[in-house]
């Protein structure tokens, strides 16, 4: 098998498929609500359904879609309940993680955070809204990173995703609720060691994203093709 064929195949097993998947749900370029067809889905990753339907179950275990039976697979919808809930428990978690950074885990490699604010005011900026999303979320679990504990940065990943998918359904299409503001005060006390200062900020945060979120379902159907760039291209042989 040449490389090229190789490389091809690996982009299209079902943990790829879901992966990409995933970034298109949590970029907002596939709303809450949309349909994800199978046969669609099978031209846009030139495979047959037997991976497609694994990536979908592998995104239902992860609560991003919907699996309906004699309907098909849909992003996610979550109810204004599931939103109380997903902050609850980020409360809970991220002021853990701001009391173990503050109390000396992971205090050194806080530059890496400073430089990825960084890009995230550029990619807001610059209107790369894709990006900033990402880049938002990426600022709490990367924060959680530096404590070094692995079963509570797997319970934020999953709880940071849930809300970027809550944000596409009540926020207006190309914003974000985070605060890059936020997250640069958040930092500097985390760096100066104030630890009260820092819990304070980040549930002031956390609090002003929940409160962001409006009742304003987004719902619609979606061109696979143009979600994943593949409208007018012929697919890599597997």
């Amino acid at each position: 098998m040449s490389d090229r064929t190789s490389a091809s195949s690996a982009g299209n097993r079902p943990e790829a498929i879901a992966e990409r998947i995933r970034d298109a749900i949590l970029e907002h370029r596939l709303a809450p609500g949309a349909k994800l067809t199978e046969a669609q889905l099978c031209e846009v990753f030139d495979v047959k359904r037997g991976p497609v339907r694994q990536a979908l179950a592998l995104l239902a275990t992860d609560r991003l879609i919907d699996l309906e039976p004699n309907r098909g697979a849909f992003v996610a919808s979550p109810s204004l309940q599931e939103v109380h809930e997903v902050f609850e428990m980020r409360r809970i978690i991220e002021l853990a993680v701001v009391e173990r950074i503050c109390s000396g885990h992971g205090t050194r490699r806080l530059k890496g955070i400073a430089s990825m604010i960084g890009r995230e005011r550029k990619a807001f900026e610059t209107r790369d809204f894709s990006a900033w999303i990402r880049l938002s979320g990426e600022f709490h679990t990367e924060l959680a990173a530096l404590t070094g504990n692995t079963v509570l940065c797997d319970c934020l990943n999953g709880l940071v995703a849930r809300s970027t998918l809550i944000s596409a359904l009540y926020e207006s299409i190309g914003q974000s609720p985070c605060s890059v503001e936020d997250h640069e005060a958040i930092l500097a006390a985390l760096d100066a060691g104030h630890t009260q200062g820092a819990a304070a900020l980040m549930a002031r945060h956390l609090q002003s994203v929940e409160l962001k979120m409006l009742d304003r379902p987004a719902r619609g159907a979606a061109d696979l093709h143009e979600v994943f760039g593949t409208r007018g291209t012929k697919p890599a042989p597997i």
